[in-house]
């Protein structure tokens, strides 16, 4: 990110202050342009850019205009113009060495900018023009010195034109040319953020802001700003800012804290877990034929979908009274009256049902149990809503075995219930006992995956 840490800054000024009377170091004055004319577009000298920073060596011309401003002191020795006011692509960064200049560059104004002489390079997303600094032997783009800034940066005798930002949403950004001036509306500080202050005192500092949807960018202040130790705003409404991107990262900087209107009231909160007692387990499948063709399915009784955010489906094996295993079930949603089939090997479940589960995991989890184990069917909310057999008792020789068979819940049931009660099953296995069938079950044709029976 490119806010400029004004430690250094200040401490190199404030020695050439104390040695030198007068204003040889404030704002240059320097009279409009009348003459100069592009020849170079930003997408031009941006294709010039290479890995290491190089000076330009012709007589190129850029223009754009004035989208930053140091007034705040939020952007410090950097000055940064898109190529056009309105709907522009592109934007670059030019470094300088001076206070105050936005008392030269007034927002909105037309800068040409004379490039034989400057150093470029692309850091990122940004696309850096300036003079030169080594360090280590290696050549970096560094800030244009004040005496320097006359012979390269030129105001048109335009008069200001209004620079309009683009309005965009956050999902929209990856259209919008970085390093230019944004308008997103609806936007809010995120919850855990209410309350602290734009940025520690002499620290750049991130805070994340949010959409309605929960999509979110970060805002990057600089601790040195005029208004670092405000509170961030509580209300929702719009931001403008420029936009730039480190890494995959969209980031936000604005150039005062009134680029920001939180007026609104926040987004309504967005409920993702929802529970029902309508959602249960419907089949468990130990097939004594192919132990790699076992599922459990999931079914939905319900008038509506439901989403999963948050549902898991533990696994006590044999008589364990802690769990042994766990599948998340976030990401699916269930529509009414359907069925979530479950794999522990997706692959061999094609090759023996004839289609894909909804879902494949891993062996040794829920659904991979061997008929003695006991499962659970937890909501977001970590309540119990379906239980298959009795935690810290082995499943075998009891009324909910069903090793090499298979467990069936009876059509009549339409709820979950968090006490194993056998009479909601038909229950086969290869034993018999305690009032199952005795009768083992093989893959495909005794079972029915997906199909609420």
């Amino acid at each position: 990110m490119r806010i400029k840490n004004k430690i250094g800054g200040f401490l190199i000024l404030g020695t050439m202050l104390s040695c030198v009377e007068g204003t040889e170091f404030d704002v240059p004055k320097q009279a409009c342009n009348l003459k100069l004319e592009p020849n170079i577009s930003f997408a031009e000298l941006e294709a010039m850019c290479q890995e290491e920073a190089i000076q330009i060596h012709e007589d190129v011309i850029i223009e754009g205009y004035v989208i930053s401003s140091d007034k705040s002191g939020n952007f410090y020795n950097a000055l940064l113009i898109q190529d056009k006011p309105n709907n522009p692509s592109a934007g670059i960064q030019l470094e300088i060495e001076l206070r105050e200049s936005h008392l030269s560059f007034k927002l909105g104004s037309k800068l040409f900018v004379k490039l034989k002489g400057l150093y470029l390079k692309k850091t990122g997303s940004i696309i850096e023009l300036g003079g030169t600094f080594s360090s280590f032997g290696n050549i970096s783009v560094g800030r244009l010195p004040t005496l320097k800034i006359k012979d390269h940066l030129y105001p048109s005798c335009e008069d200001l034109e209004p620079v309009e930002p683009t309005s965009t949403t956050l999902l929209e950004l990856d259209s919008i040319g970085l390093n230019t001036l944004i308008r997103v509306d609806g936007m809010e500080v995120v919850d855990g953020e209410i309350g602290n202050t734009f940025a520690t005192s002499g620290q750049e500092t991130k805070r994340t802001l949010k959409d309605c949807e929960e999509n979110t960018i970060v805002l990057f202040n600089s601790g040195f700003s005029d208004f670092q130790d405000e509170p961030l705003p509580q209300g929702n409404g719009t931001i403008i800012g420029i936009l730039q991107k480190d890494k995959d990262e969209f980031q936000l900087i604005i150039r005062g804290s009134n680029d920001l209107d939180f007026s609104n009231e926040r987004c309504p909160e967005i409920i993702t877990e929802f529970t029902s007692a309508q959602f249960f387990i419907s089949e468990l499948a130990d097939p004594d034929n192919n132990s790699k063709a076992r599922f459990v399915e999931l079914y939905n009784a319900a008038e509506e979908p439901l989403d999963l955010n948050k549902w898991s489906l533990r696994r006590y094996t044999n008589d364990k009274t802690e769990v042994s295993s766990t599948i998340d079930l976030s990401g699916f949603v269930v529509e009414p009256k359907n069925t979530l089939v479950i794999s522990p090997n997706a692959v061999e479940f094609e090759l023996v049902y004839g289609f894909s589960p909804d879902m494949g995991v891993s062996t040794n989890s829920p659904a991979d149990s061997n008929g003695d184990d006991n499962l659970e069917l937890v909501d977001p909310f970590g309540v119990v809503i379906d239980r298959f057999g009795v935690v810290g008792e082995d499943g075998s020789g009891t009324n909910h075995e069903f090793e090499d068979g298979r467990a069936l819940r009876n059509a009549n049931i339409t709820e979950g219930n968090h006490i194993y009660t056998f009479e909601e099953w038909t229950i086969f296995n290869d034993t018999g006992d305690s009032g199952t069938t005795k009768l083992p079950q093989n893959a495909p044709e005794d079972f029915t995956p997906g199909v609420r029976q």
